[in-house]
C-alpha cells in the first residue's frame, strides 16, 4: 500500500486539529464477480489516525463507509511494513460490486473530522451475566457468559459460554437456542466444544490422561475469563473474549480467546467467528461425535418444539427435502464440505443460515445435520503448549431463503476473498 499524502488542516474555529490521510489500494476479484464483498487487510498508520472515519471512493457514485480496528485474531500482518510511529491496524470495508478478473483501484481517506452518517455498532453490558452489541438501538448478538453456579439445580444452566444471534432485520427475535428448551438443552446458539476431550502430561503414558466432557459438561466446564477487547463502528462490531477450559477438579487445561465480528454488510447479518486454544501445562486432544462437537449452530428451541418438519438443507450438491438431513458417518460422504446452509421456519418466518468452512481449519472435518435445528462440523486435533489450535467460520443469517449460487460466493469471498495490493 502506498501512501500518496498527508494533509493536516487546522480548524481555526474550534482550536482541533483535523488530520487526514488518503493512500491508493487497488481490488481484484480474481475468480469470480463479486457482490458486497468484505475486504479486510492490515495497515500501518500514524498513532494520530489510529481512529480516524474512513472513507472509500472509486467503488461507485458513493462514497464507501469503512472503519480502522485493532488487529483480528486471525489476520495476516505479514505483509505490513510499519513505519516510524506507526500502528498496526485492521481496514474493513464491503465492497459493492468488483468484476472478475478486473483491477479496481480505489482511494482510502483516514479523518479525524469524519463522523458516521448512519448507525453504529456498539456494546452494552446490561446483566452480568452477559453483554449485548446493538446496531444503532436494534440488538444484534448477545454474548452469554453467566459463571458456573454452586448450586446443583442451576449448574446445567451455566456450565458453558454461547452467542445468541437475533433476526436481521429488526432485531426483536432471538434465532438461537438459550437455556430452558425442552429437547437437547445442551445445544445452545453458536457455540464450541468437545465431548470427547482428554488431557495428559506431556512424555506420560497415555492411559494417565483424564477425560472429560467440555460439550454436555457433567464435570467439566466453560468459564469467561474476561472481555479483551470490544470495538464498534459503523461496519464492525467485535469483541474479543478470554475463556477458560475447565476439567476435573481443578484442572484448568486450556484457554481460548475466541473473537466474534459483526460485519454490516445490505441482505442479512453476516458473522466472522475465530479461536485459538492455547494448552496450558498439558497435551490436550479435542475429539468427538458429529452432534456433540466442534463449531455448531442451533436454532431457537420453537424449530424443535412445533416445525422441525419444515427445516431442509442446501448443500453443494443440491437442496435436499422437508425433514431430509445427513450426518457422517451415516453418510459417509458428509465431510470436509466448503459450506452447508438450513433453512428454517420460526415465528412464520423462513430464515436461512449458511455455514461457511475454510481449507484451513483442522480435516477431516465431520458434518452433522439436525431438523430441530442444530448443525456444524468437528474434527480430531491435538493442542499442545508449542501448538495452539487456530480456527476461523464464518456464518451467513438473512430471512427468506438461498439458492446455491448464493451460499457457494459468500463461501468465495471467505475462502479467497479480494486480493489487496
Amino acid at each position: 500500500m502506498r501512501k500518496l499524502y498527508v494533509l493536516a488542516a487546522l480548524l481555526v474555529a474550534s482550536g482541533l486539529r483535523a488530520e487526514t490521510q488518503s493512500r491508493q489500494i487497488t481490488l481484484a476479484a480474481v475468480d469470480a464477480d463479486r457482490t458486497n464483498a468484505v475486504v479486510r487487510l492490515a495497515v500501518s498508520v500514524p498513532q494520530a489516525l489510529a481512529r480516524a472515519g474512513v472513507s472509500v471512493t472509486g467503488l461507485g457514485d458513493k462514497p464507501v463507509v469503512g472503519q480502522l480496528l485493532a488487529p483480528g485474531l486471525l489476520l495476516d500482518q505479514s505483509k505490513v511494513k510499519q513505519g516510524a510511529g506507526d500502528v498496526v491496524r485492521e481496514l474493513v470495508f464491503v465492497a459493492p460490486k468488483l468484476a472478475k478478473g478486473a483491477a479496481t483501484t480505489v482511494t482510502v481517506t483516514l479523518d479525524t473530522a469524519a463522523k458516521p452518517a448512519g448507525p453504529v455498532f456498539a456494546w452494552t453490558d446490561s446483566l452480568p451475566d452477559w453483554s449485548e452489541l446493538r446496531l444503532g438501538t436494534k440488538p444484534v448478538m448477545r454474548y452469554i457468559r453467566a459463571p458456573l453456579s454452586p448450586d446443583k439445580a442451576k449448574r446445567f444452566d451455566t456450565m458453558k459460554v454461547f452467542h445468541h444471534i437475533y433476526d436481521p432485520d429488526r432485531g426483536e427475535t432471538l434465532l438461537t437456542n438459550g437455556v430452558g428448551a425442552k429437547l437437547f438443552p445442551h445445544h445452545r446458539g453458536v457455540m464450541y466444544g468437545f465431548n470427547k476431550t482428554s488431557y495428559v502430561t506431556p512424555g506420560a503414558d497415555p492411559k494417565t490422561a483424564k477425560n472429560v466432557d467440555i460439550w454436555h459438561c457433567p464435570v467439566a466446564y466453560q468459564l469467561d475469563g474476561g472481555t479483551v477487547s470490544a470495538e464498534g463502528g459503523p461496519v464492525v462490531g467485535r469483541h474479543c473474549v478470554k475463556i477458560e477450559w475447565h476439567g476435573q477438579g481443578t484442572d484448568l487445561f486450556a484457554n481460548e480467546l475466541r473473537e466474534v465480528s459483526i460485519i454490516n454488510t445490505p441482505g442479512g447479518m453476516l458473522m466472522d467467528w475465530a479461536s485459538r486454544l492455547e494448552a496450558t501445562q498439558w497435551d490436550v486432544t479435542l475429539d468427538g461425535d458429529p452432534q456433540h462437537a466442534g463449531f455448531h449452530f442451533r436454532a431457537n428451541s420453537e424449530v424443535a418444539d412445533a416445525t422441525a418438519k419444515q427445516t431442509y438443507y442446501l448443500r453443494p450438491d443440491g437442496r435436499g427435502k422437508l425433514d431430509e438431513t445427513r450426518n457422517w458417518p451415516g453418510n459417509k460422504e458428509h465431510i470436509n464440505l466448503p459450506w452447508d446452509a438450513m433453512c428454517f421456519l420460526l415465528g412464520g418466518q423462513r430464515y436461512t443460515v449458511a455455514y461457511l468452512d475454510r481449507p484451513t481449519n483442522p480435516k477431516e472435518a465431520r458434518f452433522s445435520e439436525r431438523d430441530y435445528g442444530r448443525f456444524g462440523s468437528y474434527f480430531k486435533v491435538e493442542v499442545t503448549k508449542d501448538k495452539p489450535l487456530d480456527v476461523g467460520y464464518r456464518l451467513w443469517v438473512q430471512s427468506g431463503e438461498m439458492t446455491g449460487e448464493q451460499v457457494a460466493a459468500l463461501s468465495t469471498d471467505f475462502v479467497n476473498p479480494v486480493v489487496v495490493k
